[in-house]
């Protein structure tokens, strides 16, 4: 930086834009896309009564049978009071219910309802259209690679994080 020119690099800020070539591109372009795919994994869960909240929930006990709340909170990225709320909802709408885990009176374990799998079953079905339409503008066999890199992007191996 000279005392002539105060910003070194125009080129060099952070947008979202393509092309992008700032530290931060990767970042911004992966928030935009999450933005996209949100909104429209939202419109499938809309006419089902429930949010991506409540889904991501449901997604971890459906894969890990009954868990207690504070490992809901960390493997969906909530906090305490976050996890309580949407768990509660999950109650109310007879998707999910708190059972008490033997050894210890004080934590629950949220387990899935038939109900909720019933539900969590009918979402994957009014989503399929909608995740097609999302990669539609894809050449084949890019949707199957894109899934590969952010796989390996977001679950990176020994020594890779």
């Amino acid at each position: 930086m000279t005392a002539d020119d105060p910003h070194p690099s125009v080129a060099s800020r952070a947008t979202d834009r393509p092309g992008d070539t700032s530290p931060f591109a990767l970042g911004l372009l992966l928030r935009r896309a999450h933005w996209r795919v949100a909104g429209v994994m939202a419109e499938a869960l809309r006419p089902l009564g429930v949010e991506l909240r409540h889904f991501a929930v449901l997604l971890v006990l459906v894969d890990r049978g009954p868990t207690v709340q504070r490992d809901l909170a960390v493997a969906t990225g909530s906090d305490k009071a976050g996890i309580m709320r949407v768990v509660d909802d999950l109650e109310r709408m007879g998707l999910a219910v708190r059972r008490a885990v033997p050894g210890d009176r004080r934590v629950r374990a949220v387990e899935i309802t038939p109900e909720g799998v019933a539900l969590f079953d009918a979402a994957h079905v009014a989503a399929e259209p909608l995740a097609e339409r999302l990669v539609a503008g894809l050449e084949p066999g890019e949707s199957e690679q894109l899934t590969s890199l952010l796989t390996r992007f977001a679950h990176p191996g020994p020594g890779e994080g």
